[in-house]
């Protein structure tokens, strides 16, 4: 390979890069780039396309900016190494982050002239501004990563300048805007467990509160659950769908993410009879039955693919819609902090999604497996070692846990 400089004007060169002769038409072959900047900057240019060419590296010029290229990824689905595309709700997600803190900075610029420097201050400037918190910091840099190096894989830039990166944002273990990121949340002593159980008894959510409570299923997971993955003789409840809620398809129920997102919960006594005494009460909803009439329930069938937790003003089949669920909670912490204040008592502070972190952290601190936590909520063993480091470990995980799951369950919903 051969390469040759031209100057054009003061300031511009033409870099005409010698291909050698078509074997088929015979003619001579050139690739011309244009460079700007000094005569040694050139040079250096001409060196790097050479060799990338020798390497067979070499990435033909493109007009394609990284704001055009940001619309195409997401177009795509974002496929990441794996060529998958993700869900509607991440890809929505993925698409937000880029549009807003990516495009507006980047959007501009031609994605093969993208260098880590630029990345680099738009970090820098985002953490100063402090606009936005650190975790989702470290969801732009980790979106952004996963565009340019599907544009690396595909041919359109010769390397990924995220390689070179320095100043990568540092996550945050709890974001207080996220009902369904994998943190440990906020964690609640026992008494103070069993007074927010306690609190929820008058409200229309206190069953799917005693259940995330007893299980660390996530908040989508429980409003998707149906009666008949109920199982009260084996006492066991399966988990097989959740929610997603996007702008193109609204709320709608799906499979879970993952395959860990499969799989059958024990459940204890306790929570069973909250259950089955909420499913009573759906029951004469459905028949019009006052609570206080004798009946034969057996005789009332809600529908076969009738809800746990339904948005009950519309049908017994139709979704709560998550946000609002959320906000029922939010609003009935904030009710009972309020009065806990009036007896000097110190205040809860917790979201529903940190029920999970709960209740993971109860049976890890009581020495059940790491591994057999990570199953029973559903989640990474990887994960959990990131944020439940220096806990014990049973030896007898299966008995631990049973007898752990019981004794939780019994103490918060004996309380009060």
């Amino acid at each position: 390979m051969k390469g040759s400089i031209k100057q054009r004007s003061p300031g511009s060169y033409s870099i005409i890069l010698d291909l050698g002769k078509d074997p088929v038409t015979g003619k001579r072959r050139q690739k011309w780039h244009t460079f700007r900047g000094t005569k040694r900057g050139a040079d250096i240019e001409c060196a790097r396309l050479i060799t990338e060419l020798e390497k067979n590296e070499y990435v033909e010029a493109s007009k394609l900016t990284i704001g055009q290229w940001i619309d195409q990824w997401i177009e795509a689905g974002a496929p990441g190494r794996r060529r998958k595309k993700v869900s509607q709700r991440t890809l929505e997600r993925y698409g937000q982050l880029l549009r807003t803190h990516i495009k507006p900075v980047l959007g501009h610029r031609l994605l093969q002239k993208l260098r880590a420097p630029e990345i680099d201050k738009l970090y820098a400037d985002m953490a100063e501004a402090k606009l936005i918190s650190a975790r989702t910091q470290h969801h732009v840099h980790t979106v952004l990563g996963a565009c340019l190096a599907t544009a690396h894989r595909k041919g359109l830039i010769s390397a990924n300048p995220m390689l070179r990166v320095e100043q990568v944002p540092a996550p945050e273990q709890f974001d207080p805007d996220d009902d369904e990121t994998d943190d440990i949340g906020e964690g609640l002593s026992e008494n103070e467990l069993a007074a927010l159980i306690t609190g929820f008894k008058p409200s229309g959510i206190f069953p799917a509160v005693v259940l995330a409570a007893a299980t660390g299923a996530r908040r989508n997971e429980l409003l998707a659950l149906r009666w008949t993955d109920l199982d009260a003789d084996k006492k066991t409840l399966r988990i097989e769908r959740a929610l997603e809620q996007t702008k193109k398809f609204g709320i709608r129920i799906k499979p879970p993410k993952t395959k860990r997102g499969y799989r059958t919960i024990d459940l204890d006594d306790g929570t069973i009879a909250v259950l089955l005494k909420e499913k009573e009460r759906q029951q004469r909803l459905c028949a019009g039955v006052p609570g206080d009439a004798k009946v034969d329930l057996s005789l009332i069938r809600l529908p076969h693919d009738a809800l746990m937790f339904p948005a009950l003003s519309v049908s017994f089949t139709t979704p709560r819609h998550p946000r609002n669920f959320s906000r029922d909670f939010a609003d009935r912490i904030a009710r009972l902090s309020e009065e806990r204040a009036k007896q000097n008592l110190p205040g809860l502070t917790a979201r529903f999604h940190d029920l999970r972190g709960i209740h993971a952290t109860a049976l890890l601190d009581a020495g059940v497996a790491l591994h057999t936590v990570a199953q029973r909520i559903g989640d990474d063993p990887a994960t959990l070692l990131r944020f439940y480091t220096k806990r014990k470990r049973s030896q007898q995980a299966n008995e631990k846990l049973s007898e752990t799951i019981k004794g939780l369950a019994a103490g918060f919903l004996s309380a009060g």
